[in-house]
């Protein structure tokens, strides 16, 4: 983390700077998290760009699903990701490659050596949360709606 803020700083700070979020590991499926947190996202304000290999082609709450983040023709500003804590170093990898501006790692995916590689790489970093239940913990719903 970024030892100058507090993470409810720097989590603020990425809240409001980002406009496109490139959100890894999407379902569709509406039970599943990572569907409940891509419409959420949408709802307040976001573009949400869902990644998932295996639903290429297709869409996921009206937005065409990429098989990977080199896929995405324009700028990444917050990687969201749901992969397993393994699985998100590769992820984390790729962030770095297409220039993203900062890494979100969802609730349980934990893995410091990627984000010490996004860190290094000049890219924010949040690890074992969730935007869904950080924006309205921090107030920020009624300012991004």
């Amino acid at each position: 983390m970024n030892p100058v803020k507090n993470e409810d700083e720097l989590i603020r700070q990425i809240l409001r700077q980002t406009r496109t979020i490139a959100l890894v590991g999407a379902s569709h499926k509406p039970h599943r998290d990572s569907y409940r947190v891509m419409a959420f996202l949408q709802r307040q304000g976001y573009r949400v760009i869902p990644v998932n290999p295996g639903r290429a082609g297709l869409e996921i709450l009206g937005e065409p699903v990429r098989a990977s983040l080199a896929e995405i023709d324009q700028p990444i500003d917050l990687v969201d990701v749901f992969r397993n804590a393994e699985a998100a170093g590769e992820t984390v990898d790729e962030a770095i490659a297409v220039g993203a501006k900062a890494v979100w790692l969802q609730i349980d995916v934990i893995n410091p050596a990627a984000a010490e590689r996004a860190t290094q790489a000049g890219l924010q970093v949040v690890m074992d949360r969730c935007p869904m239940i950080e924006i309205p913990r921090l107030g920020l719903l009624a300012e991004l709606s």
